[in-house]
């Protein structure tokens, strides 16, 4: 059964169980139901569907989005902001996410990731790890002027 054989009410209770699994955002429904081939009109019948019946919530996906990619993935919130943009989240929907990072946890676990990275560079060049931990911390999305300072003190 190839995924043209289902219809409206097959795909929206497959879509009913993708959501529910896991927060997701419109733009990843809107992708999985583009493999299904199904007419404009039951796609947007079926996005209305999961958003009252409450199994696609923008908000609940960026707040879960933000918990999980800082806790678990270390993430700065410049990485955490263009990755929700990526997503076509709102601004409105962006800032409720960043709500849910706690200012000291945020720069706590900036020392922390800063610490843990120059611990790891034993023996090399003062100039060689400054660079290595400026990327290091820049790709995962931590804001500049929390890194120059720190830099400045090895």
């Amino acid at each position: 059964m190839n995924n043209g054989d289902f219809t409206i009410k097959e795909v929206e209770k497959k879509l009913q169980y993708y959501c529910s699994y896991q927060d997701r955002c419109h733009k990843e429904v809107h992708e999985k139901l583009r493999t299904f081939n199904i007419i404009p009109d039951g796609v947007n019948q079926i996005i209305s569907n999961l958003i009252s019946e409450n199994f696609l919530n923008e908000t609940r996906f960026s707040k879960s989005f933000v918990r999980g990619k800082f806790k678990i993935k270390n993430w700065g919130k410049f990485r955490i902001i263009n990755e929700l943009k990526m997503r076509n989240i709102s601004t409105y929907n962006m800032n409720q996410g960043l709500k849910e990072i706690d200012e000291i946890e945020y720069q706590n676990k900036f020392e922390e990731i800063f610490n843990k990275k120059l611990s790891s560079l034993k023996g090399l060049d003062p100039i060689v790890k400054k660079k290595k931990i400026l990327s290091y911390l820049l790709y995962r999305g931590w804001e500049s002027s929390l890194i120059y300072p720190k830099i400045y003190e090895i």
